[in-house]
């Protein structure tokens, strides 16, 4: 790949993954590139237990990453499970399914009166809530898998929360409706975003991911002016508490690479929409990317050589500055030889 690490006398050095991970993002070289696809419904099936547990049982979430990435030799463990921690300790309502993700109830969203704003206080991640659950599963991450692999936490975005407290719909109309009320709540959930994401590295965390789905959905313009300050100053908050960050923002951000790169993650994720090429141009060459295969086209309804020639074509397509995974999860009936066909490209 990229000729390896060597030591005084050339004698190779083994890296644990983590050790992979930090040299490639320092742009060091390294034997093989690193592998960071995001696992959640996959990891569950491959541990044999329903999703609710996954997400309301740090112990079972945990059993399952250590799996996962033990099966598939991943460089790093996540606590990812889904996009309702916050909200839910925040008081939102929560609809749950015995073995799918839990969602918000976008028809009474907690936010349904802007007024409300005002009586929110940014929750303790300790309280004892879903955010403390998440918390639990970093400290086990770290005494177990995350001993030798990268331990990833993970927070909402600013404008993904702001989403999940008003309702998608609704908060696309107050970008330009109500733009006094946008920046005080957007302003609201990065506080709650860098309170989470201390917590988490006070546990172990090396890594924070921040999904922020919804901040595709605005615009080029409304992301620059809006979205995007408040971003950056919580991929700054994290930075300063030590750890990286791994910007993930689900959907086609090709018309939005430019300023996403701009931000300074460590890491920014691209969805299959997007052309990897031409994000590179647009992200300069330092950026490291990291995708993306289409899940399902590419990866759960492909053949384990499409896989490979898939990898092959992105990393063609990113340079040297990437990392494999898919455009987003991997599904969970996704073939287990698909994934493995994965851990080969890398190698």
């Amino acid at each position: 790949m990229d000729g390896g690490t060597r030591a005084a006398g050339d004698e190779p050095v083994s890296m644990t993954p983590r050790d992979l991970v930090e040299a490639h993002l320092a742009g060091r070289p390294v034997e093989r590139l690193p592998l960071m696809p995001i696992t959640m419904m996959f990891a569950a099936r491959l541990a044999g237990v329903p999703y609710r547990d996954y997400c309301t049982d740090h112990l079972t979430l945990v059993r399952a990453q250590a799996a996962v990435a033990e099966r598939f030799g991943f460089d790093h463990v996540s606590a990812i499970s889904d996009p309702a921690r916050e909200a839910c300790d925040l008081g939102a309502a929560v609809a749950w399914f015995p073995d799918q993700p839990p969602a918000l109830d976008d028809r009474s969203p907690l936010l349904a009166d802007p007024g409300a704003l005002a009586a929110l206080r940014v929750p303790d991640p300790l309280s004892g809530g879903r955010m403390t659950d998440r918390i639990r599963a970093i400290e086990q991450l770290r005494a177990g898998p995350g001993r030798t692999r990268l331990v990833e936490g993970w927070v909402e975005g600013p404008c993904a929360e702001a989403a999940d407290l008003r309702g998608i719909s609704t908060i696309m109309l107050d970008f330009s409706d109500a733009p006094s009320f946008i920046e005080e709540l957007l302003a609201f959930t990065t506080e709650v975003a860098i309170r989470f994401a201390q917590a988490q590295v006070d546990a172990g965390a090396d890594l924070i991911g921040v999904g922020d789905a919804a901040a595709s959905l605005v615009g080029p313009a409304i992301y620059r002016e809006v979205v995007w300050p408040h971003e950056r100053r919580l991929v700054e908050a994290i930075h300063a508490m030590g750890a990286r960050v791994r910007l993930h923002i689900c959907g086609n951000t090709s018309r939005l690479v430019e300023r996403m790169a701009a931000l300074e993650a460590d890491i920014v994720d691209l969805d299959s929409p997007v052309d990897l090429a031409q994000a590179r141009t647009a992200a300069g060459p330092d950026q490291v990317l990291l995708g993306n295969l289409n899940p399902v086209s590419e990866l759960m309804n492909a053949t384990p050589e499409t896989v490979r020639v898939r990898l092959a074509a992105c990393r063609i397509a990113a340079g040297p500055r990437w990392i494999a995974g898919a455009g987003c999860e991997i599904p969970a009936a996704t073939p287990l030889e698909n994934v493995d066909a994965m851990r080969s490209a890398t190698r």
